[in-house]
């Protein structure tokens, strides 16, 4: 009998990410093997090829990494020692310790992004409550302050008001010292509203864009996703695109990247924040973001990411439906609802055209814990401007429904 040799990626990260890589990758006919903190993690649930062990551990890393053809993340948080151990022992890593730090590390993002000519805010490392007072004088107040590793969905982030403000921040000016880093502190933003250019790209170069998206925050975590982003320009769509072309090349990713964006339209525009599209962060691994493909894509970002880390051809990524095709993410954040099975049902029945995505994690206030996606398509060959823009609506209004009902438990 023949051996067939059936290919084997690692992720290190048990979150949602992972466990959305899951069906991906029986698809594929790809074993797809994790290390895991806890069996109860979100991603140990549905993958059978779990290892208990810590990220952060070299050794546990090294054993866990043993016969994976490629490793890759579900987050950013994974140490450079464990990394650099990781290198040492020939492992494929994908994206690479070289191109993840500029996910990992703000500042090394920041200065990546300026040294390649795209627009940035206005930002200045600051190691001082001194220094970041001279920053808001000169950019005007307020102010983004940043951790440079170890934030995200709004951890890490503190806005200061004005100058009298700047003591709130010695506790991180302590912290980072420490830590041997400044912080980052970030001129604020009159952006428009925030969009999402997602790329992947294979090792060789071969690259494939998603659509631009349209992203709404709710207390620094991710609300809605509308994709392809409404009420866009196409010089603007065009530009968030170069961004991404140019940094999943530059920065030589492998795998899914996500260049989160501001949009500064004519009528928020300032000299200190001319009209136009600017980079906000980060991140080399399928993204909240991405989430609307795996119902609205040919090629779901999850499957696309594990077709680059290994070097196979990538997938279509237009959004089903052609011309005039909406889908719309809505995350489920944890409400007052703790058991979300029991509201499925009505869920189901408000709307049968619904995709419904459960992570398996515990109910807990504003915790992603799972996300809802809604196509909406037309027929119509000549639908005008009107008729496409109510559609959108109400394929919005009946994801946010969905939503409540999941959340809160109520019909």
């Amino acid at each position: 009998m023949t051996e067939i040799s059936v290919p084997a990626v690692g992720v290190l990260g048990d979150g949602q990410l992972a466990r959305m890589m899951a069906p991906a990758a029986v698809e594929l006919g790809i074993e797809l093997r994790l290390l895991a903190g806890s069996p109860d993690a979100s991603a140990a649930q549905v993958i059978p090829r779990t290892t208990i062990g810590d990220y952060r551990n070299v050794d546990d890393v090294l054993a866990f990494a043993e016969g994976c053809d490629a490793v890759t993340f579900d987050h950013e948080h994974v140490p450079a020692e464990v990394l650099s151990a990781l290198e040492e022992q020939s492992r494929v890593l994908n994206p690479t310790p070289a191109a993840l730090v500029y996910a990992q590390d703000k500042l090394a993002m920041r200065r990546a992004v300026e040294e390649l000519g795209l627009p940035n805010p206005r930002w200045s490392e600051v190691r001082t409550a001194e220094d970041l007072e001279s920053f808001g004088n000169a950019v005007g107040w307020p102010v983004v302050l940043k951790t440079p590793r170890g934030g995200y969905d709004g951890k890490g982030v503190m806005i200061i008001r004005d100058a009298a403000s700047v003591a709130q921040a010695i506790e991180w000016f302590d912290r980072a010292k420490e830590e041997g880093t400044g912080l980052l502190a970030e001129q604020k933003m009159p952006f428009t509203r925030e969009l999402s250019a997602q790329i992947a790209r294979t090792r060789d170069g071969a690259v494939a864009p998603y659509p631009v998206v349209e992203s709404t925050q709710t207390n620094g975590v991710c609300d809605e996703v509308v994709a392809p982003a409404p009420r866009t320009s196409p010089a603007h769509l065009a530009e968030a695109e170069r961004i991404a072309r140019i940094l999943a090349e530059k920065l030589r990713v492998t795998g899914m990247l996500a260049v989160e964006l501001f949009e500064v339209a004519e009528g928020d525009a300032s000299d200190a924040a001319p009209s136009g599209i600017y980079v906000n962060e980060l991140a080399m691994r399928p993204h909240n973001s991405g989430h609307w493909t795996m119902d609205g894509s040919a090629t779901s970002q999850f499957e696309q990411h594990l077709r680059a880390v290994l070097g196979l051809p990538l997938g279509a990524t237009e959004v089903t439906g052609g011309a005039g095709g909406h889908v719309v993410m809505k995350n489920l954040l944890g409400g007052a609802n703790q058991n979300l099975h029991s509201a499925v049902p009505a869920a189901m029945q408000r709307s049968p055209h619904s995709k419904i995505h459960l992570y398996g994690k515990e109910p807990k206030p504003g915790r992603k814990i799972g996300h809802v996606n809604i196509l909406s398509q037309t027929t119509k060959p000549n639908e005008d401007y009107d008729a496409a823009r109510a559609r959108l609506g109400r394929a919005r209004k009946t994801a946010a429904e969905v939503a409540e009902i999941l959340v809160e438990g109520t019909a």
